[in-house]
């Protein structure tokens, strides 16, 4: 009896990047997957809030409750960066797009949306101080001069670092939105 699903020589008519078809357009998406950086630098943000929360547990059987207050504060602390820092990157829906940093998110609706484009220019590399050349995705806004907004996704940040085709495809994904829903 052949089992299919257990054969090697079977062609798979699936590819991994490819975005499921969207039911609610209302809802944000990201239209690309977080990057291995982001994920890698969040998994062992993670590991390490594990071991901090181990280690409430011990003092708060050894010590003082206090102290094990204070160590579970910061093991939260680290979790909810972690967390915050998986759910950075470009959104978008029907409404706008938004844009989510670490501490600050910026929405723009599509109506203030004048152009998106693929630019080459100088971008940081990880988002530290040192920029290198590379490609970044702009977003121009009515009564507001290019220059103004920072980049909306570049190749050099934590989720598109060695990736170019999935940022060529994120890239794409954003345009299409604004083509669809804005004035562009």
């Amino acid at each position: 009896m052949p089992l299919p699903f257990l054969t090697a020589d079977r062609a798979f008519d699936t590819t991994d990047d490819v975005a499921l078809p969207f039911d609610d357009r209302d809802r944000w998406r990201r239209p690309y997957r977080p990057g291995p950086w982001r994920v890698g630098v969040a998994a062992i943000l993670l590991l390490l809030a594990s071991y901090v929360l181990f280690a409430a547990v011990i003092i708060a059987l050894t010590d003082s409750p206090s102290e094990a207050a204070v160590v579970l504060g910061v093991a939260l602390l680290v979790i909810l960066g972690s967390l915050r820092l998986l759910r950075m990157g470009v959104w978008v829906s029907a409404r706008g797009v938004r844009r989510v940093g670490f501490l600050v998110t910026r929405t723009v609706p599509w109506d203030q949306v004048v152009a998106v484009r693929t630019a080459q220019q100088p971008v940081r590399w990880l988002g530290l101080p040192r920029t290198v050349q590379g490609q970044a995705l702009t977003l121009v806004r009515q009564g507001r001069a290019p220059e103004d907004v920072p980049p909306l996704l570049t190749t050099h940040n934590a989720d598109f670092l060695a990736r170019g085709q999935a940022f060529d495809r994120a890239a794409d994904a954003v345009e299409a939105w604004a083509a669809e829903y804005g004035r562009v």
